[in-house]
């Protein structure tokens, strides 16, 4: 039987969530985390007085 995929051998295709990720990767995502709640809950409670 022919392989008749596009990429070269699909069993070393590697996606995003098997990438190893290190400190600054999971800082950046709690950086994002905090601003986006932030704008979300704080500001708009703030300009409820």
């Amino acid at each position: 039987m022919d392989d008749h995929s596009h990429e070269p051998d699909p069993d070393k295709r590697v996606t995003a969530p098997m990438q190893e990720f290190g400190g600054r990767e999971v800082g950046i995502g709690a950086a994002v985390t905090l601003i986006g709640l932030l704008i979300a809950y704080v500001i708009p409670f703030l300009f409820t007085f």
